[in-house]
């Protein structure tokens, strides 16, 4: 976002006294809102209501990216407002909160568990996908990105500007910017250059009166909790300022396949004792996969080696085969291309993709799905890696996988409060475990599945608390209904986010959103104020 922007948005402060909640009323909330003077951009056209109902569920579904949400509760949802404006967002906030509507911000639509679009009462969608301005300044190496933008676009933006510069965001290019880096997003540049939030130096957030404010004017104490804390507990974020990272030109990437009969699991071990020890430029993740076995209807399961090396490739078989023989990489796995391209890599397309695929939007969810997470601090025993395994085999006819993600590098060297997420040094790799389905009738079972698997995983991970990765939201570990938000739930699911981090979030809370107006199932309470 343009510097000049940033300066015009700041002159347009809007302060607006505090009213007096009443009961929710659609025709009160609407009335509102198109009262609200902006005549640079009328809201009429963007608000959706159930009232045009081919509209409204396109709209709904447009940015839903699981299809156990895809049908919209309309008992609930009263209205999506896509804002093209910083007054939209100013106008929903301020008619939701004085009509006592809540409101779910979306950005991207990749809330695991859609608390970003769904809710059990009256409730508003504030739709940010209009927003995705990108402006990026080379001199500088930093960049302006709005929350609606995707990291697709923002990764092409990039590297329209420079092949040198890069961001340490995620792999999934249709993710938004402004949930991604609000929950600590990662990728793998980690190990080198940490998180997303590591690299945030400013930010424009519309707080809970209205009033849009940058890093100077909304105070360090906030500034730090948006960078980690999550979408939804503190205000509505408008953009982020970040740092770029330097990247070669040219970079290495490798996929190599290890089946049990190829010694799988004794590969997967030995990766446990080395990942996080390698080179900060070396990331090499493992994914054990659910796949079919040599016989017909026989399921097994093969782990996949991915990686991405600051380099060339001679140097990174060289490191490989000196730290994890096991693996047996050869100069032929290997494959050097830009950044860029890479990323397309890590999206398991074909060499070859245009990378003008990274600017797609898909326009409904295309699968159910169910994601879960855990941290290891110390190596899984071949035995515990069997059970596992035997967990993922007994999810049937689903596409089942588990990603251990590596730790270590920079990571190790960042302080636990630098900002909301905790989990940096002492932690060996991350784990992602993850199913989908097509059939709505094997959603309850999936589900399931999945809880005995966690289950299984329990004597090998982090305990006290077992902690999880907010950005893969999952509802299992705790939650407050819709409409309110007790300190003592929220602690649960709190301490596993953000483990010594929960106390100093919800005292921010209570200076800057004391009466608790953003809120979903999983968010920061205030301090000291139970509701």
């Amino acid at each position: 976002m343009k510097e000049a922007l940033s300066v015009l948005c700041l002159a347009l402060l809007v302060s607006v006294s505090e009213a007096a909640v009443t009961k929710p009323g659609i025709g009160e909330f609407l009335g509102c809102l198109r009262s609200w003077p902006s005549p640079e951009s009328p809201i009429t056209d963007d608000i959706f209501t159930a009232d045009n109902t081919t509209t409204f569920l396109s709209s709904y579904l447009a940015y839903t990216k699981n299809t156990r949400f895809a049908s919209p509760n309309y008992q609930t949802l009263m209205a999506i407002v896509t804002a093209k404006s910083l007054s939209h967002i100013q106008a929903t906030v301020v008619c939701a909160k004085s009509n006592g509507v809540q409101i779910r911000i979306r950005s991207g639509g990749h809330d695991y568990e859609g608390l970003s679009y769904i809710s059990s009462v009256p409730f508003v969608i504030l739709d940010l996908f209009n927003l995705r301005s990108i402006t990026v300044d080379v001199p500088s190496k930093q960049a302006w990105v709005e929350a609606g933008a995707t990291l697709g676009e923002l990764y092409t933006k990039i590297s329209d500007a420079s092949e040198t510069l890069a961001f340490p965001a995620g792999v999934c290019s249709t993710v938004g910017a402004g949930g991604h880096i609000s929950g600590g997003g990662y990728g793998n540049l980690m190990r080198k250059y940490g998180l997303t939030v590591d690299h945030v130096v400013d930010a424009l957030i519309v707080d809970v009166n209205g009033k849009l404010l940058n890093r100077s004017t909304m105070g360090e104490d906030l500034f730090w909790a948006i960078r980690g804390g999550g979408g939804g507990s503190f205000g509505v974020i408008l953009s982020w300022k970040i740092n770029l990272v330097d990247v070669p030109e040219i970079l290495t990437v490798f996929r190599v396949n290890k089946t049990l009969e190829q010694g799988g699991i004794d590969v997967l071990y030995k990766w446990q004792l080395v990942s996080s020890k390698l080179p900060e430029s070396l990331y090499v993740k493992a994914m054990s996969q659910v796949a079919n076995g040599t016989r017909s209807g026989e399921r097994t399961i093969a782990v996949l080696f991915y990686a991405q090396f600051l380099g060339g490739a001679d140097e990174l078989v060289s490191i490989m085969n000196q730290s994890l023989p096991e693996l047996g990489l050869k100069s032929q796995d290997c494959l050097e291309m830009s950044w860029l391209n890479s990323t397309l890599f890590w999206e398991d397309l074909p060499v070859g993709t245009p990378a003008s695929i990274l600017l797609d939007r898909p326009s409904k969810p295309e699968k159910f799905f169910k994601s879960k997470s855990d941290y290891v601090k110390k190596p899984i025993p071949k035995e515990g890696i069997e059970k596992l395994w035997n967990g993922m085999l007994k999810i049937n006819n689903n596409i089942v996988y588990m990603h251990w993600n590596p730790y270590g590098g920079v990571m190790d060297t960042i302080p636990a409060t630098a900002t909301p997420f905790p989990h940096r040094e002492g932690n060996l790799f991350k784990i992602q475990y993850y199913t989908a389905w097509f059939d709505a009738n094997a959603t309850k079972g999936s589900l399931d599945m999945m809880k005995e698997l966690y289950e299984v995983a329990e004597p090998y991970v982090s305990s006290n608390p077992r902690e999880a990765f907010l950005n893969y939201r999952d509802i299992d570990i705790g939650s407050n209904p819709s409409g309110e938000t007790t300190v003592d739930e929220a602690e649960i699911y709190g301490s596993k986010y953000f483990v010594g981090n929960l106390k100093r979030l919800m005292e921010v809370k209570a200076k800057y959103d004391p009466e608790n107006f953003f809120k979903n199932e999983q968010s920061i309470p205030p301090a000291r104020v139970k509701q």
